[in-house]
């Protein structure tokens, strides 16, 4: 025989635990003699609740937002009990509750994919891109607490408005200690970034759609910044009084010879260095970022670099080529550096390698192609922005040519006028 089971639903406000005079409001769900309670995270002033009728008193349009509201739950509630019946399953009070807050299977929380995500890249990417990936879930945190005032959301929650308000709120944050605002291209990035992750959820068949689906990047044009000739001469002369620094500009200085990402210098060993078709020193390794080889010939000042910290303590003890500094160290050391030989760039690691790019190989006419092979690069494309900068800086230098030859012909021509 076929027994019937009892639903029912009702609401309480719970006054015991009321601050400022304000309760949190809860809905009942009970089957079969069986209840569940669930926060409905909104409160209501206890002048304003009937704990008879478990509804708001009064006609105050605060008591009608309130009461609408629960009506609203009310319905959502009833609903998964009639569907649950509808399709001949099981209903319990916890089940009911479950479909409510959206908790069955495939109904993921953001956190639950950020830390998913994090386990998955965790022996996949380098420690560098692990770290950014840090930083954009800081932001993305920050962004829940502070403008949701929440500390998750589900998925299925996740649209095109969250990714344009998550954009809004990036432009609009000042990171603490930073001289100014995020950059438009760092927006970009962090947005970036968390695409990826909400684009693993899509292909897991978490979400059923993207949110990201009418979402491009924009990103603003800007110059490679790298060191001229003048520049890096004075650098490499300067004598540091103090060694860090001299440690920190020899590092900068074999990046500038070699095109070698920092994150890629502090791994070499003795076994990366070999003799070449050529007879000469050459550094073969792959690249930590893109896992791409590449094999670099030493030049004359790269090579004396790597004499000039054989055997030394910090070296012997790390097995590496050149002492080992952390990355958060050296961006600050570098500032010192800059400010020292009268630099007024914003002297960063990586204008090392820009500096490669351009003044050490294009400019001194290594095939664009030969270029990118070095840098490790795996689109051509990459590469040819620095052959952009190098025909800017040429224009540049002819300008001020022209600009010097018609000064010369003024000069002429009143010199002729005088006599």
């Amino acid at each position: 025989m076929r027994t019937k089971s009892t639903f029912s639903i009702l609401f309480w406000a719970d006054q015991k635990s009321a601050t400022n005079n304000e309760a949190l409001l809860y809905a009942r769900v009970t089957v079969n003699q069986k209840r569940v309670n669930i926060s409905l995270k909104r409160k209501v002033s206890i002048d304003l609740w009937d704990a008879k009728k478990k509804r708001a008193r009064g006609t105050s349009t605060k008591a009608r937002q309130i009461n609408q509201y629960l009506d609203q739950v009310h319905s959502q509630l009833f609903q998964q009990y009639q569907e649950l019946k509808f399709k001949g399953e099981l209903i319990t009070a916890k089940l009911i509750k479950q479909r409510y807050l959206g908790e069955g299977e495939n109904n993921k929380t953001l956190q639950e994919l950020i830390k998913y995500h994090s386990q998955k890249i965790e022996k996949t990417l380098t420690a560098g891109t692990i770290r950014n990936f840090g930083v954009t879930e800081n932001y993305i945190n920050r962004f829940l607490e502070q403008k949701l005032k929440t500390t998750d959301i589900y998925l299925k929650q996740l649209n095109y408005k969250f990714v344009c308000d998550f954009e809004g709120f990036l432009h609009s944050y000042w990171p603490k200690g930073h001289p100014k605002a995020m950059s438009h291209n760092t927006v970009m990035k962090h947005i970036q970034r968390m695409r990826k992750m909400i684009t693993l959820a899509y292909h897991l068949e978490w979400l059923d759609k993207d949110p990201f689906i009418r979402w491009k990047p924009t990103f603003e044009k800007r110059e490679r910044e790298f060191l001229t000739e003048n520049e890096l001469s004075n650098l490499e002369t300067y004598h540091f009084p103090i060694e860090r620094l001299e440690r920190v500009r020899d590092i900068f200085v074999f990046s500038c010879y070699t095109g070698i990402s920092y994150a890629d210098i502090i791994t070499l060993t003795e076994t990366h260095v070999h003799k070449g078709i050529d007879g000469n020193n050459w550094i073969i390794t792959r690249r930590q970022k893109t896992k791409t080889p590449i094999k670099v010939p030493l030049l004359d000042r790269a090579q004396e670099l790597i004499n000039k910290y054989h055997n030394h303590p910090m070296t012997v003890v790390s097995g590496t080529l050149f002492p080992v500094i952390t990355n958060e160290k050296l961006n600050l050391y570098l500032k010192e550096i800059a400010d020292a030989c009268g630099i007024r760039k914003n002297l960063t690691f990586h204008m090392a390698r820009h500096t490669f790019a351009t003044t050490i190989t294009l400019s001194n006419g290594v095939p664009i192609e030969t270029v990118s092979k070095l840098l490790g690069h795996t689109k051509l494309a990459t590469t040819q922005i620095y052959a952009r900068v190098i025909e800017r800086k040429v224009s540049e230098d002819m300008q001020l040519l022209r600009d010097k030859l018609i000064n010369t012909d003024d000069s002429k021509e009143s010199k002729v006028k005088v006599k």
